[in-house]
């Protein structure tokens, strides 16, 4: 059984398609990253799935259940969601907060300061939220999403206000999450520290999913290219590469296809002059930026 399964799945507001004949399914233990522009339909699919609005067409199916369905608050307890700008009642304390949502969720309250160890907030447990700053009340709601330790967690910009120490916690505790069976859906704008830690990747651009899979087969999908960034004096480069190089300052920056990496990286090896060679592998935020570029150049429909 799939955890989370759309076929079809359409939304329409007012005559505004926000989401147009999605097919997603993510089996358990998965991380998903789901990408796209401002109203590309990322919180749309995510409202969808927990259960918040209901398709225009098409189906949605959570731990193979309709999550607007009669069973509803039953699966919403498998559920963790983290919205991107959280907020809590100003007046509570960090741990009242916390045992408030563990009493909603029917969760054991020991659970409530593990998670505020856990994220970092043990020593100020006892203050009001109101005295929190942008990144401790991130990570409150992390520790909110966290509990009941669930088995489908949706997270949105779950890193916005984290410093880079706090950032890096976190998807440590992402990859926890997953080696225990945990599916993940996880939106955020900074791709570079997404990368490594999802299974595929989803974008949607103006409602449509304009690509889905593992990195390494939407790097082939795209067919971007290496880039070598070259150091040296006087770097002489073979006639057949030249076409393919521009000058940078102390040296020269070479694209090519990737199926000619280790045969152009074999001819720069023997070059002389070469000081120093870095080589770019498409990243997720290059893969992004060229669905991003297709639907900017496609024309509006008449």
């Amino acid at each position: 059984m799939n955890i989370v399964e759309l076929q079809q799945a359409e939304k329409n507001y007012q005559g505004v398609e926000a989401l147009k004949s999605i097919d997603l399914s993510l089996q358990q233990g998965e991380v998903l990253g789901l990408f796209g522009h401002n109203g590309a339909g990322k919180t749309t699919t995510i409202k969808l799935i927990l259960g918040l609005i209901k398709p225009s067409a098409g189906q949605v199916r959570v731990f193979g259940e309709d999550p607007t369905g009669d069973n509803a608050y039953h699966l919403r307890r498998q559920l963790g969601f983290l919205q991107e700008n959280v907020s809590f009642y100003q007046q509570m304390t960090g741990r009242e907060v916390l045992d408030y949502f563990a009493k909603l969720k029917g969760c054991d309250k020991k659970q409530v300061t593990d998670l505020l160890e856990e994220v970092g907030l043990a020593h100020a447990a006892m203050r009001r939220v109101k005295t929190y700053s942008k990144g401790m009340r991130q990570r409150l709601g992390l520790a909110q999403a966290l509990l009941g330790q669930p088995k489908l967690l949706l997270l949105d910009e779950p890193t916005v206000g984290l410093d880079p120490i706090a950032t890096q916690d976190f998807y440590q505790g992402i990859a926890r999450l997953k080696a225990q069976g945990s599916t993940i859906i996880l939106c955020s704008h900074v791709l570079a520290g997404v990368e490594k830690y999802i299974d595929r990747a989803l974008i949607l651009g103006q409602g449509h999913l304009l690509a889905e899979g593992s990195l390494s087969t939407l790097t082939e999908q795209t067919n971007l290219p290496v880039t070598f960034h070259l150091q040296g004096s006087n770097i002489q480069l073979p006639s057949a590469l030249q076409a393919n190089a521009v000058d940078i300052n102390g040296g020269l920056k070479l694209h090519v296809n990737q199926q000619q990496k280790m045969a152009t990286l074999q001819q720069l090896l023997t070059l002389p002059s070469l000081e120093n060679i870095d080589i770019h592998m498409p990243s997720l935020e290059d893969i992004y930026t060229h669905y991003m570029n297709e639907v900017q150049h496609r024309e509006p429909p008449r």
